[in-house]
């Protein structure tokens, strides 16, 4: 088994190789290498027994996980709309062309489609730049979209971590001209509309804007090369102490101390208006404009967040979104969870869920002209797939169902399945989901635990003395309570009681 682990693991060493187009020695070296060790396999290659597996960085989903992401996604697509956003779709898959260039190191993990139509095809990476090429194509200026779907990155999958190849985004993006911090604040607003409905416990939203770490970079002599490479350590601060994060841009990025000890200055700072005013004062900061001119606009959307009266749950001056900020270039937030301490015994928490950043630099790169852009949710579980929740919040209170059915057609004796098939059509033609055993002659004991089991409210009951009366007997599972209904009045009694229109 060693053995054919090893020739699996060089296989897989020649793949990424030709993916990403290496030096064809060495790719010839990998590939003799790899013929060897399958000549050394011999007979026992075939001797493999084949495993049943999902690839790597993938995962599947039971009925009950898929109950809990439709619930949240549900949740979701409700908030986007109350805000009168319209959805679309573009394909799983767009021209290597349009997503290159696009996410800087980042495009190392795109994954590309091998040729079988004369096209150099990737699958995308996100739904921002898809956005971007169907804004340009339909020669669109203005829209309030929303997009949930699946995104795929050939990165290293840390799953204990929720850090998958597959997963979704949920992208709301308002594409436009318009006065500033407005369409921010309306985005900001739906993070804690959805945050608060989904009930996952207390959360904080973080906001910065690149214009005031461009401006802090500056002034503290961070020379123009180093900004990418600092930003990632500034966005460590939320993982480790600031101690670190100096050491880190001193003894590994070639930062001066003194560059390094004045950016500690700023961002061991934290708060919400009274930060934004504080730095607004900054004798430094204040005289730069770029830094002024984000200021500015952040106490504006703080004036604004207090209109929607949301203030409570945000905060400024969010250090640890650098990296989210310099990706951009105007506001960028994150709505996260906090942490559970490990001493905690409650569920694990779910950390970063919504990050927001805009994107203008992003999308006016490539084949399609620069939109003015105010991009909202994207990537709305950041590091996290919603099959993280079941068992911690959502499901920590109450019986998850997966399925929605109604009412269960029950017979009390033997003999009825017809009779319980006329009356279930009766019911899916009013539109009422419901279902019924696969047997001739169930028990009505095994009927009713059928309802236990799956939290079935309600079971419509057909015996030989209710077809006399014209009746069915409805039963309330969790109550026990029966009562008699006229079978005319059946659709209008399920409906009331199960609270359907």
């Amino acid at each position: 088994m060693a053995e054919e682990a090893a020739v699996r693991a060089q296989a897989e060493t020649v793949r990424r190789l030709k993916q990403d187009k290496a030096d064809p020695d060495e790719i010839a070296k990998e590939v003799a290498k790899l013929l060897e060790m399958k000549a050394q396999l011999g007979g026992d290659e075939g001797k493999h027994k084949f495993v049943l597996k999902t690839p790597k960085g993938t995962r599947d989903y039971s009925p009950k996980q898929m109950a809990i992401r439709e619930r949240v996604f549900d949740a979701i697509i409700t908030c986007f709309k109350r805000h009168g956003a319209e959805v679309i779709d573009t394909p799983v898959f767009e021209l290597k062309e349009t997503l290159t260039g696009k996410y800087g190191e980042d495009s190392k993990l795109i994954y590309d489609l091998k040729d079988q139509g004369g096209e150099l095809l990737s699958l995308r990476y996100d739904l921002t730049v898809p956005f971007a090429r169907y804004l340009a194509m339909n020669k669109i200026t203005n829209i309030k979209r929303y997009h949930i779907a699946k995104v795929y990155r050939r990165d290293n999958p840390a799953t204990t971590r929720g850090r998958y190849r597959e997963f979704y985004q949920c992208d709301f993006d308002i594409a436009g001209q318009f006065d500033p911090m407005i369409p921010d604040a309306e985005c900001l607003k739906i993070v804690h509309e959805i945050l608060s409905d989904l009930q996952l416990g207390d959360f904080l939203i973080k906001v910065n804007d690149r214009r005031i770490l461009d401006g802090m970079f500056a002034v503290c002599g961070v020379p123009d090369s180093k900004f990418r490479t600092i930003c990632s350590s500034v966005d460590k601060l939320d993982k480790m102490p600031w101690e670190e994060v100096r050491s880190e841009m001193v003894g590994e990025k070639g930062l001066s101390p003194e560059a390094a000890d004045c950016i500690g200055d700023y961002v061991q700072l934290h708060g919400g208006l009274d930060l934004i005013e504080q730095l607004l004062q900054d004798p430094k900061l204040s005289q730069n404009k770029v830094a002024k001119e984000g200021l500015g606009d952040m106490k504006l959307l703080f004036e604004y967040l207090g209109l929607f009266g949301i203030t409570g749950k945000v905060s400024g001056g969010c250090w640890s979104l650098a990296q989210a900020a310099q990706r951009g270039c105007g506001v960028s937030f994150s709505g996260e969870i906090p942490k559970v301490p490990e001493h905690d015994p409650g569920p694990p928490a779910l950390g970063k869920l919504l990050e927001q950043g805009g994107l203008d630099q992003m999308i006016s790169r490539g084949p399609f002209q620069p939109q003015p852009f105010y991009d909202g949710l994207w990537g709305s579980f950041w590091g996290q797939d919603s099959s993280s929740i079941p068992q911690t919040h959502l499901a920590s209170e109450e019986k998850i169902r997966t399925t929605e059915t109604q009412v269960l057609v029950a017979s009390a004796q033997k003999k009825l399945l017809e009779e319980r098939l006329k009356l279930i059509a009766e019911l899916w033609d009013a539109g009422i989901k419901a279902e019924v055993l696969y047997k001739k002659n169930p028990k009505l004991l095994n009927q009713l635990q059928y309802c236990e089991d799956t939290g079935i409210p309600l079971v419509a009951i057909v015996g030989e003395q209710e077809l006399k009366d014209g009746v069915v007997k409805l039963r309330v599972v969790a109550t026990r309570e029966e009562v008699n209904v006229r079978r005319e009045s059946l659709v209008e009694e399920i409906r009331l009681r199960t609270s359907q229109p």
